[in-house]
């Protein structure tokens, strides 16, 4: 199956295979082609350029892009889709005073999601979870990190991965799964947090690797949930049995997640709404890749990751939605982008860079996914026909987007 599009407004993201991320001032630079052409032959990049090179060959499909910007899809590193229920009470109780650790404290936050999802059916959460998966593939997302983390019991922990696994199986869009057992102590281990550790370690670890159920491995490192000793603990055992380290830190405080995971060499650090001088400086010339989830900190009201800081210090920076039950019921990366624009004052290119190919690497898939690159998956989004690519940030409350290819082919 061959596809030509042609009459490409701009092609967005043009990239040599050697480049696998961007950092620092590179993140201001998006490379383009205007009056483009992008050919596609069954699942992936064939051959792009301008128009008047366009092969003179015979192709399956046509499609006139005329006016329309051409990207690689969305590579949203950081969610939960697979949840039972929802917890739309506690955005109501925020809205009237109460504080997200107040919520945790009285049995709410994710101890709530976690009753849901073990008292709910495989299948019932499966049948939950696609219609999130559908809604965000049609958003513009082809890739996506789903994590773990809702079970924190053996069987709910091996159920969210079986769904996980089951949707990577039924879908185009290339899903990586990750272990969070570690995303809090459940009410049964509330007097014994050395147990449920334990617990993670010796028997959920050993079943999910296993039953190969994860990529990756996660755990919640922040005050009242798991310590730095707790999560250094936790990926060293995550390692041994072959999983990688992608940790939630710096979400309400800065207690040193950053330096341990960069000890263990972290794929990622996910959230980073607070920042010190020393997280920046220990993320320095590293491999670990800093991912902010801006509508996160826009849905319960937090201080938003320090972009201009961090990149004016060289670092990296990935984009990611947080999709959750509790602070970001949302897994739109087009509003991910315009939030980051927005509220983080990055640029439209810097914030495109941080949603694609940054992002492909934080879930360790930039060889493949991420940029405009021949041999890697045809994975596109064509936008309607709009004056340039600033307008998808600008219009920040509009769906621009007028196809979504995945594999090579028209999602309907």
């Amino acid at each position: 199956m061959t596809t030509l599009i042609i009459n490409i407004k701009e092609l967005l993201q043009i990239r040599d295979s050697s480049i696998q991320k961007v950092s620092g001032a590179e993140m201001a630079v998006l490379p383009t082609i205007t009056n483009a052409f992008l050919l596609l032959k069954n699942d992936l990049i064939a051959d792009f350029g301008q128009m008047k090179d366009v092969p003179k060959i015979k192709v399956d499909k046509t499609i006139d892009a005329t006016g329309k910007i051409v990207l690689p899809s969305w590579c949203d590193s950081h969610t939960h889709i697979v949840y039972a229920g929802n917890r739309e009470q506690e955005f109501v109780d925020r809205i009237n005073g109460m504080s997200y650790e107040e919520i945790a404290n009285r049995g709410g936050g994710i101890l709530n999601s976690a009753k849901k999802l073990n008292e709910t059916s495989e299948e019932e959460i499966y049948n939950q979870s696609k219609a999130r998966l559908e809604e965000v593939i049609q958003l513009g997302t082809g890739a996506v990190e789903i994590k773990s983390g809702y079970g924190l019991t053996v069987e709910g922990e091996l159920k969210m991965l079986r769904v996980i696994k089951r949707l990577s199986q039924n879908y185009p869009t290339t899903i990586k799964a990750t272990f969070l057992g570690a995303h809090a102590f459940p009410a049964a281990f509330k007097e014994n947090k050395k147990g449920y550790i334990d617990c993670i370690i010796n028997e959920m670890l050993p079943q999910i690797t296993k039953d190969k159920l994860a990529d990756f491995i996660d755990v919640f490192c922040e005050n009242g949930y798991f310590s730095v000793e707790d999560t250094e603990k936790i990926m060293q055992a995550g390692i041994q049995f072959g999983l990688k380290p992608k940790i939630h830190v710096n979400q309400f405080n800065s207690i040193g997640g950053i330096q341990a995971s960069v000890k263990y060499n972290a794929l990622s650090v996910d959230h980073l709404e607070i920042m010190n001088p020393e997280d920046i400086e220990a993320l320095k010339n590293t491999e670990t890749m800093p991912v902010a989830l801006p509508s996160c900190s826009y849905f319960i009201s937090i201080p938003y990751t320090p972009a201009r800081e961090m990149i004016s210090a060289g670092l990296p920076l990935a984009l990611a939605t947080d999709f959750n039950p509790g602070t970001t019921p949302s897994g739109n990366m087009n509003f991910v982008v315009a939030t980051a624009c927005i509220k983080m004052k990055m640029t439209p290119e810097e914030a495109i860079n941080a949603a694609t190919i940054n992002g492909a690497y934080a879930m360790g898939i930039s060889k493949t996914h991420g940029s405009i690159t021949k041999g890697k998956k045809a994975n596109l989004i064509i936008t309607k026909e709009i004056p340039s690519f600033y307008q998808l940030p600008y219009a920040f409350g509009s769906n621009l987007i007028d196809k979504v290819i995945l594999d090579g082919k028209i999602v309907s």
